[in-house]
C-alpha cells in the first residue's frame, strides 16, 4: 500500500522560514516526479513544485512563478523522500501543502498518490 506522510507545517510570521519533508512507502518512486501541492483557503489546489531524475544524473525542478527564488524543492531517493525548503514565507502562502507522485507536471489529473496535506499558515 503507497503511503505519503507529510511534516513540517505550522504557522510562522512573514518573512519567516519552514521545511516540508514526505515520506513515501510502499514502492520506490526514483523513477517518478515527486512533487508539491496547496490549496489555499477557499481556492482550487494549485501546483508549487516538482523534481524529476534527469539525464546525466541531475535532477530537473520546476517552479511556480509565485515562489521562484524562493522554495527549493529537493529529494532523497535512497529514503524515498521529498523536501520543500520555504524561505520568505508571506501570508499567500498560506495553504494546506500536500505532497503528490506522478508525472512530470503542474496538474493535479497527473499525480497518482498524494498525501493527506499539512497545514501552513503565515502571519503579517
Amino acid at each position: 500500500q503507497v503511503q505519503l506522510v507529510e511534516s513540517g507545517g505550522g504557522l510562522v510570521q512573514a518573512g519567516g522560514s519552514l521545511r516540508l519533508s514526505c515520506a513515501a512507502s510502499g514502492r520506490t518512486f526514483s523513477s517518478y516526479t515527486m512533487a508539491w501541492f496547496r490549496q489555499p483557503p477557499g481556492k482550487e489546489r494549485e501546483f508549487v513544485a516538482a523534481i524529476r531524475w534527469s539525464a546525466g544524473s541531475a535532477y530537473y525542478a520546476d517552479y511556480r512563478d509565485s515562489v521562484k527564488d524562493r522554495f527549493t524543492i529537493s529529494r532523497d531517493n535512497a529514503k524515498n523522500t521529498v523536501t520543500l525548503q520555504m524561505n520568505g514565507l508571506k501570508p499567500e502562502d498560506t495553504a494546506v501543502y500536500y505532497c503528490a507522485v506522478g508525472l512530470f507536471s503542474r496538474r493535479t489529473s497527473d499525480y497518482d498518490y498524494w498525501g493527506q496535506g499539512t497545514q501552513v499558515t503565515v502571519s503579517s
